[in-house]
């Protein structure tokens, strides 16, 4: 324990004095937290667990959820605005972001597999959009806000503490000049990368289509893209790694191939059934890849916008297709590549991937987790639904999920925004995808 403080005391020692700027009204606090300083900041909320809302939950969302025979879905935790997770290595904690001003940590303390504790982490750090957590496998949490990237090192280590080392590696207004900043596409996210030991974010553009007057701009500082950098302080090595995303709110690295993958979210008012999401494999780690967007609306359907102007020669030399167009708007949020040991042999290094849902289809669609399947050259070969049933027959919204990840016990990690929980899918071979005939008669 004495050896990991004194790595983190040495580290910090490099960076005491490198901070410019902070999320406004928590300046002080993060200065007295990366040299080791208390802030006086009390224990921050609390989420009770055995609550009417779980009874509720477990009565009138969990036995509509229809999976394939085998599987049985539970509640984890109650956490409000659940958006991306990040599973710690050997504590039961899961870390959550939301798009509001708080993190959660819930902690399955006694082993059960259910979350015995929700917590607000970190309550001295005012939170922006801290939508985007990822976890190393050497045991340290970052989180993406809407304009800035947080380090937390040794955060299991830390977490019974409101006082947690935090330090900026991207300052607050640093990840995107501040002029640029929106309310729209903001939720970050982010994952690290084995093979360069760096960080990679995601920055959804704020528009609809961006106007041509965004770019290059856009493409200069990896908004409508993705960025990389390194994950300790020192020199940041910032660079832009992808361009033409409209608004990928999920990415991860094969474990296989060191392959990244994302999803991403197409544009609007084009009509219920175009343009497709999209489930990419990127074709290089080059701010020249291009990935189609404003010219493509989604898939190969052209924007309204952009349908008449001719396609740049730099982009259309560098762009790389989707591998798979999803249903139109279902907002294909979270993916990530299944890593656990407990479901059947096919769902081994699968993708699975959630489906928020459309905010204005007037056929309502998504709300749902797909799982794609990879053929030996690391391709996409099939995709199909996985767990759905977060969507009535009449068009109501029963949750929405948005994030995946596999848990310690190699159980599935879902989390729903709508309803505020975290769900877990385990396999036991034995139950059957549909709880009774009175679901089958509720949910197709």
């Amino acid at each position: 324990m004495k050896k990991t403080i004194s790595l983190i005391a040495s580290i910090l020692t490099l960076t005491l004095y490198s901070f410019s700027s902070f999320a406004a009204g928590d300046e002080e606090n993060v200065k007295k937290l990366s040299n080791f300083k208390k802030t006086g900041t009390q224990a921050g909320v609390v989420i009770p667990q055995d609550t009417k809302f779980a009874a509720n939950i477990k009565k009138n969302i969990l036995p509509y959820i229809r999976m394939p025979a085998g599987f049985k879905i539970e509640l984890f935790a109650l956490a409000p605005d659940a958006r991306h997770m990040a599973v710690s290595r050997n504590k039961g904690t899961v870390w959550i972001g939301t798009r509001k001003t708080k993190v959660w940590q819930a902690t399955d303390r006694d082993m059960d597999n259910v979350a015995d504790t929700v917590e607000e982490f970190s309550p001295s750090v005012k939170f922006d959009i801290p939508n985007g957590p990822c976890y190393s496998d050497d045991g340290h949490l970052y989180i993406a806000e809407r304009n800035r990237v947080l380090w937390f090192p040794a955060a299991e280590y830390f977490m019974e503490s409101p006082d947690t080392v935090a330090i900026p590696i991207i300052d607050q207004g640093d990840l995107i000049p501040e002029e640029h900043e929106s309310y729209n596409h903001t939720a970050r996210v982010c994952a690290i990368n084995k093979a360069d030991n760096k960080l990679y974010v995601s920055m959804g553009q704020p528009f609809n289509v961006a106007g041509p007057d965004k770019y290059p701009l856009y493409d200069q500082v990896g908004i409508g893209g993705m960025i990389r950098f390194n994950r300790f302080p020192g020199k940041l090595d910032r660079e832009v790694v992808a361009i033409g995303i409209r608004n990928s709110v999920g990415h991860a690295f094969n474990p296989k191939d060191g392959k990244l993958w994302f999803t991403d979210n197409q544009v609007d008012g084009m009509g219920d059934e175009t343009p497709p999401g999209e489930l990419n494999k990127a074709c290089s780690l080059s701010a020249k890849t291009w990935y189609g967007h404003p010219y493509y609306g989604g898939g190969d359907v052209r924007t309204n916008e952009y349908k008449d102007k001719k396609i740049p020669e730099n982009y259309a030399k560098n762009y790389c297709k989707p591998q798979v167009d999803m249903i139109a708007h279902a907002a294909d949020l979270g993916m990530s590549f299944y890593s656990g040991k407990m479901f059947p042999k096919k769902y081994k290094n699968a993708i699975f991937s959630a489906q928020h849902g459309s905010w204005n289809a007037v056929k309502p669609r998504g709300a749902r987790v797909m799982v794609t399947y990879l053929d030996k050259k690391g391709n996409a070969a099939k995709t199909e639904p996985f767990a759905e049933g977060w969507m009535t027959e009449d068009g109501v919204y029963l949750g929405r999920p948005v994030d995946v990840q596999t848990y310690i016990d190699g159980s599935l990690l879902v989390s729903d925004d709508k309803a505020g929980v975290i769900y877990r899918i385990s396999y036991d071979g034995q139950t059957a995808g549909i709880a009774d005939e009175k679901t089958k008669k509720v949910v197709k």
